[in-house]
């Protein structure tokens, strides 16, 4: 029998199953009959849930930026209101994935506190008070045959996110999709079904308070694999879909994907420590880099250091990693520090999202850039140096959607950024790169406007 959160005694959201007639507001009338989800197959579900989506976009798409701003804040203080009942299902959860023998990091990503549902609150009321992306004139120009153009920003449409472990992406990708104007569908990890239905919740709350769809926001009601499948391949119900996740979903994603995709690859993070860097700026973001959390994609997964700083200064940062806890990787150069251990072939180019890095020594800024080249994945790379050409050498040559000079790689995140949250760090170069906001959700159109005007 499918699991379903139905199953567990939660019931779906009222409007998952409206028809497009009835989708612009949901209420008690709704049929109890639509909420029994557990025997419906993935294609049909996926159709529904599809369709109600695509009427809530058709409504989003020209609601006004004050009933979004409700619906967003109406989420957050619901998120305040039932935190206890979040951290309830947490505990739940984490309980289960320990059993199951998930990682110390997976459970990381998992677990969350009252400190991390502070987070997701004040993530909400960030995204409320941004300036609402739609309808925004990204540029306008007039043309001597007597037009006058505008392009301006406009809703994607339906978004779908998959995505694990990560309960928080329930609230930061609901928020963001809706701010763009967009509907989106989630299908969370099975390992955190209970955290994401309880956030879910909140946002329902947040919309049905602010009188806008509640199918703006849907939750898959089942941890079936094939419900994966056929958002994958639902033309024409999603627009685009946004993996979450490890190396092998979204190789899956990329794969299989009849839809199309927003990148977001694994987080292969460089720190490269340059003969003009500065001790002490080195020590303090390395360890940060590497041990803030090690579960995230932008923690440090390779430190790579100039052979003329290593002759002069050593690499203390390293000590400090093995003090920390860390098991650090060497080359053969770096295996007589102490506590260092030999490096494979295989140990660079690997995202470890644990207590695990890799060290090796290379030729100066451009030994760093080659070693990138080959084994990064695009996603966010460090320089440690006071040089600024050595800094520019290092950002021009590189093409990584993140690029750091004398910081912590943990700030590539788009609550960083100052867009409130993110939906995910986007490798790719088409579309949206780096920290996926609300703007980044955002497509555009052509306003032409004229007089009469006719072409010779």
């Amino acid at each position: 029998m499918r699991r379903s959160f139905s199953s567990r005694g939660r019931r779906p959201s009222r409007c998952l199953l409206a028809s497009a007639r009835r989708v612009d507001y949901c209420g008690p009338q709704e049929d109890a009959a639509m909420n029994d989800l557990s025997d419906v197959p993935a294609e049909a579900l996926i159709a529904r849930m599809g369709a109600a989506a695509r009427a809530a976009a058709a409504e989003l798409a020209f609601a006004s930026a004050e009933r979004k701003h409700a619906a967003l804040i109406g989420a957050a203080h619901a998120v305040q209101a039932r935190e206890a009942e979040i951290l309830a299902a947490n505990a739940a959860d984490v309980a289960e994935a320990e059993a199951r023998g998930l990682t110390a990091a997976m459970l990381d990503r998992l677990r969350l506190d009252p400190g991390r549902v502070r987070a997701m609150i004040d993530g909400l009321r960030t995204v409320a008070e941004q300036k609402d992306p739609v309808g925004e004139v990204i540029a306008e120009w007039d043309r001597p045959s007597g037009l006058h153009i505008r392009r301006v920003r406009t809703p994607i449409g339906v978004i779908g996110v998959i995505y694990e472990s990560r309960p928080n992406v329930t609230a930061d990708a609901g928020a963001l999709c809706l701010k763009a104007g967009n509907a989106v569908i989630l299908r969370g990890g099975s390992e955190s079904a209970r955290t994401s239905a309880a956030i879910h919740a909140c946002l329902v709350e947040g919309l049905r308070a602010a009188r806008l769809p509640e199918a703006a926001i849907q939750l898959a009601p089942t941890q079936d694999r094939a419900f994966v499948a056929a958002m994958l391949t639902a033309v024409g119900l999603i627009d685009v879909i946004v993996p979450r996740g490890g190396k092998g979903l979204v190789g899956l994603v990329q794969q299989e994907a009849r839809v199309p995709v927003f990148a977001h690859l694994e987080g292969i993070v460089h720190v490269y420590v340059d003969r003009a860097a500065d001790l002490a700026k080195a020590r303090k973001v390395i360890l940060n880099a590497k041990t803030r959390r090690t579960g995230i994609c932008g923690a440090a997964e390779c430190i790579l250091i100039d052979r003329a700083f290593f002759e002069a200064e050593g690499a203390p940062f390293l000590e400090d990693l093995v003090n920390a806890g860390v098991e650090v990787r060497g080359d053969d150069a770096l295996i007589g520090l102490p506590g260092v251990v030999p490096a494979g072939e295989d140990d660079w180019g690997r995202e470890y999202l644990d207590m695990i890095v890799a060290a090796r020594l290379v030729e100066g800024v451009d030994g760093a850039i080659a070693h990138i080249r080959r084994y990064g994945s695009n996603h966010t790379d460090a320089i440690i140096t006071e040089d600024d050409a050595a800094a520019e050498r290092f950002f021009t040559r590189l093409d990584s959607a993140i690029l750091m000079r004398n910081a912590s790689t943990q700030f590539a995140d788009g609550g960083e950024f100052g867009m409130g949250a993110e939906i995910g760090i986007a490798t790719g170069k088409l579309h949206a790169r780096g920290p996926v906001g609300a703007e980044q959700l955002t497509s555009f159109k052509y306003l032409v406007e004229g007089d009469g005007a006719v072409r010779d």
